[in-house]
């Protein structure tokens, strides 16, 4: 077939691409159009040439009958690969996946309406699409929002819809939970029961609960990202795992870098554990293996540890230090994950009075509306203490 193509100046480096593919049976001109951003009329012919290749060969998809499946790989391909993290990318194809696509693949991307959103994103609330029991948590639906709008938001820019469904639909709204942590006294008992520990598995503990740090920043560190006369800590990297990358290196949560200063305590303890690191490498000499990188926290070759390797630990340590406490007859040590000793370094800091502003800033969190939300009942308890020490002040029985 030989088509014939034309361009038409539709506004300020827009033009439109027209190219007529013969008539149909009732005798009416069949046309294919797309509308692009280019600088010049020059630009504009070769982008009608391209056009014309692309449905020669037969791989042009007419944008009005595009399905939600169809546009996935245009997005993964031509934004979501390019500007995600690796560690966002897999969780969100994670979410298509596994959600997503089993309801909206064969959706025409311009017919799914904000009701549809708001109905897929309620019905999380009760019920799964992988198979699984129970309903979805509020933080994870939000997930779904957040890659749905990132789909759309592609769509919309390069003109597929005229309109954002998801900007009209039911934002999800996140109830934060009540976190398990430690209480003052319990972090005490912590440090005793953790003395026949490794130094390293010792460490890692108190840089979460004194430091704040999440897990793939503990595995981040190296040496030096630790100014000991400063008692600074920088922290710019966080250590992720993906099945197609691997181990890497990459930015921070929210790409947030911070630095932040440790008590004088921890350390001294980590110049101790730089020394017995030292030896280690020089005894390893060409059978190291972190290469230009010199972790904190490694195998004795220098080898980065997997991030999950803290939690395998943590679930380990509190089931032997609880056999054992079973055995002499002695309640239990809680549990709580040990992602959750964060957020005790969190409640510590509220418990002694410390802003919320400083909080944030120390934890890496986006904005202090975030501490704010996550934290909020321990702040109440705190503020509530801080009436109480008022009234006592001022109770006339006290004075």
């Amino acid at each position: 077939m030989n088509m014939a193509g034309r361009i038409e100046q539709r506004g300020k480096n827009s033009w439109r691409l027209e190219v007529s593919l013969g008539y149909d049976e009732n005798g009416k001109q069949i046309r294919k159009r797309k509308t692009v951003k280019v600088k010049n009329k020059t630009e504009a012919r070769k982008m009608l040439a391209a056009f014309v290749t692309e449905i020669e060969a037969q791989e042009y998809i007419d944008p009005t009958k595009m399905k939600f499946g169809q546009f996935i790989e245009e997005w993964k391909s031509k934004y979501a690969e390019g500007k995600l993290s690796p560690g966002t990318l897999e969780m969100y194809e994670h979410l298509l996946n596994g959600h997503i696509l089993p309801v909206f693949k064969n959706r025409q991307m311009n017919k799914v309406m904000p009701i549809h959103i708001t109905d897929y994103l309620k019905s999380l609330e009760t019920t799964r699409n992988d198979g699984k029991e129970g309903g979805l948590s509020s933080s994870y639906i939000q997930k779904h929002y957040n890659v749905l709008r990132s789909i759309f938001n592609f769509a919309k820019k390069n003109q597929l819809v005229k309109h954002n469904p998801v900007e009209n639909a039911e934002k999800p709204i996140v109830r934060y939970k009540k976190y398990d942590v430690y209480t003052t006294d319990e972090v005490f008992q912590l440090i005793d029961l953790l003395k026949d520990e490794k130094q390293q598995y010792r460490l890692m503990v108190k840089i979460a609960i004194n430091v704040g740090l999440r897990r793939g920043e503990i595995l981040a560190l190296q040496w030096d990202d630790i100014d000991f006369d400063t008692h600074e800590i920088h922290i710019h990297q966080t250590l992720s795992y993906t099945k197609e990358q691997g181990l890497f290196l990459g930015p921070p949560k929210n790409g947030k870098e911070r630095i932040v200063v440790a008590p004088q305590f921890l350390i001294k303890e980590l110049k101790d554990f730089h020394l017995f690191k030292k030896k280690e490498r020089l005894q390893a000499a060409e059978l190291w293996e972190g290469g230009e990188y010199f972790f904190v926290f490694s195998s004795n070759m220098g080898k980065p540890y997997f991030p999950s390797v803290p939690s395998t630990w943590w679930r380990r340590f509190l089931d032997r230090i609880n056999g054992h406490l079973e055995k002499e007859n002695k309640p239990p040590f809680k549990r709580i994950r040990f992602h959750d000793l964060r957020h005790t370094a969190a409640t510590l800091l509220i418990n002694q009075g410390e802003h919320p502003k400083i909080i944030s800033e120390r934890l890496g969190h986006s904005d202090i509306q975030m501490t704010m939300n996550t934290y909020g009942h321990f702040l109440k308890e705190a503020n509530r203490g801080a009436a109480n020490k008022l009234d006592n002040l001022f109770n006339p029985k006290v004075l």
